[in-house]
């Protein structure tokens, strides 16, 4: 294959996270708000500047890739093509197509029985970077959800996002769902992946993660020449069937 990507030393720096509840805004009703407001925006410059920090050190080279950094004929490796998105399918891999109301595929599903990943592309603007601005909306959409928590610490793929989602069963009984979000920017396009089972439950777990996150490392973007606003999701094309053989 021709994105044999080395095993990441994360070991080699523990870095403490960074939860986002840490910078949440006093209320206004509160004695000295002023102050606790002021503090709060501090320590979110603070982490902002941490958050930047892991991303810059992200190294791309070794994946997700752009279609014009990588020559797909350098070997015989048989991947999915899917228009935006070119994937490398590895042993084991489910993968199933998510569709709008529409029934355009937005979305792709990837399971290896115990973890999964949900993969989007979408636009980015093509001067400057796109993730910190996703970064915050998704922090303010967490804050906006009652039970919601989100931790943002140091992933495989520069800042990741760790979120506890509460949900309910048919029986009614509450837990919370963990997830990992992933993102990866390339010329004016945005990958994001959304960890979920035992990858997510335990990140630091590489026989848990390493399937996983191969193969987001191994995604190929073509995003194309045609305008996609920022932000807006690049939808995928059905596969070709392939032709029966004689």
């Amino acid at each position: 294959m021709i994105f044999g990507r080395r095993k990441r030393q994360e070991a080699e720096a523990v870095v403490e996270d960074v939860a986002v509840e840490d910078t949440d805004v006093a209320t206004a009703d509160d004695a000295g708000a002023g102050d606790a407001t002021s503090e709060a925006d501090e320590a979110m410059e603070k982490a902002e500047a941490q958050w930047l920090a892991w991303d810059e050190a992200f190294d791309r080279e070794e994946g997700p890739f752009d279609i014009a950094e990588v020559d797909l004929d350098a070997d015989d490796v048989q991947r999915l093509d899917l228009g935006p998105l070119i994937v490398t399918p590895f042993e084991g891999m489910s993968l199933q197509l998510q569709v709008n109301k529409q029934q355009v595929p937005q979305a792709l599903l990837v399971q290896d029985g115990k973890s999964g990943i949900e993969v989007a592309v979408f636009g980015a603007p093509s001067r400057s970077a796109y993730i910190p601005e996703v970064r915050r909306e998704m922090i303010a959409a967490t804050r906006s959800v009652q039970g919601m928590r989100m931790t943002i610490r140091k992933g495989p793929f520069g800042t990741e996002i760790l979120r506890a989602v509460p949900v309910q069963d048919a029986n009614g009984n509450v837990g919370m769902q963990i997830t990992r979000t992933w993102f990866a920017e390339g010329p004016s396009w945005v990958v994001r992946g959304v960890v979920f089972g035992k990858a997510a439950l335990e990140p630091d777990d590489e026989d848990a993660t390493i399937a996983i996150e191969e193969f987001f490392a191994n995604l190929v973007v073509r995003r194309g020449d045609a305008p996609v606003a920022p932000g807006a999701v690049i939808p995928f094309k059905l596969p070709e069937q392939p032709q029966a053989q004689g």
